[in-house]
């Protein structure tokens, strides 16, 4: 316990003392040689706004635009919706084809039969009750005819010289078919219808109108402008006149009709008939009853290229 002891406490002490140095040597160059950390919580000196100075605002965010709604449809809107565009299968193409041509026909025979009454519905009371009494009379006309036959077969059966009998009536029926032929001259009871054309606007077809409406009355010969009206008689449109089977016409038409003439006359006057057709071109019609009608212009006798009797 001499100086050699106190003398060591001091040399310990240095010692510790080098050594701590050394350490804090280390630790520095240690510090020197690492980067330097920044913490991330710390923000950085250039973003952080200085002290007193307002925060820049938060630029705003546009609202994203709604969809808008659908607009509410209407009912036919709808309707037109679901039907286009359209899905037609073929067969339903078929039957609607078929539906159209089935329709198109009846409006085709609605409007023909509205055509054909039309004259009809608006005839007077005594119009309608004069074409009623023309059909009585062709009524009529076919019994007798009918009755006449059955005449001629009952003398034909019951004659005791059924040869003599048969003669008489096959010049009879010849006479007959001669004046139907036009061979032959005829007269008896008619009328006489005169058409007045200044303005020549009567074409063929109005003149054959009218030989079809007398034929049809009961006339059993016509003759226009001195020309034999026959079943084969064409008439066709010729200049400022009419040709009839080849013969050129001019306006006044005259014809000269063989018939009953309480038949002839109302069926010109119906409505909606001839004469009003011909009145409706600005022609004039004149009609007269006669008790006797002359009827002389004759056809000549044409024998058939291919017809020929069943009995021969």
């Amino acid at each position: 316990m001499s100086e050699h002891d106190d003398k060591r406490p001091e040399e310990n002490g240095d010692t510790r003392s080098d050594q701590r140095g050394g350490s804090d040597g280390s630790r520095n160059r240690l510090r020197k040689e690492l980067p330097q950390e920044v913490s991330a919580s710390v923000p950085a000196a250039q973003d952080t706004p200085e002290a007193g100075a307002e925060p820049e605002p938060e630029p705003e965010v546009a609202p994203e635009p709604e969809p808008e709604p659908e607009p509410q449809l209407t009912g036919r809107q709808r309707l037109v919706k679901g039907l286009w565009p359209p899905r037609i299968s073929r067969a339903q193409l078929i039957v609607a084809v078929l539906l159209f041509g089935l329709g198109f026909g009846l409006a085709v025979q609605v409007a023909s039969n509205s055509d054909s009454d039309s004259a009809l519905r608006g005839a007077r009371q005594e119009d309608l009750v004069r074409i009623l009494d023309e059909l009585d009379d062709r009524t009529q006309r076919l019994e007798d005819e009918k009755q006449g036959l059955e005449t001629q077969r009952d003398e034909l059966e019951n004659s005791s010289d059924q040869a003599e009998e048969a003669r008489k009536q096959t010049i009879e029926k010849e006479r007959q078919l001669g004046i139907l032929a036009g061979t032959v001259a005829a007269q008896g009871p008619g009328i006489t219808m005169t058409i007045e054309d200044t303005k020549g606007t009567v074409e063929a077809d109005m003149l054959l109108d009218a030989i079809q409406e007398l034929r049809a009355a009961g006339a059993e010969a016509i003759q226009v402008n001195g020309v034999r009206v026959v079943a084969g008689t064409y008439l066709t449109d010729s200049g400022k006149g009419v040709s009839v089977d080849g013969n050129k016409i001019n306006a006044p038409y005259r014809f000269k009709v063989i018939g009953k003439p309480q038949d002839l006359e109302p069926a010109l006057n119906i409505p909606g008939g001839v004469v009003q057709t011909l009145e409706k071109e600005q022609a004039t019609v004149t009609i007269e009853r006669s008790p006797k009608i002359v009827v002389d212009a004759l056809r000549a006798v044409k024998r058939p290229d291919y017809a020929r009797s069943s009995s021969q």
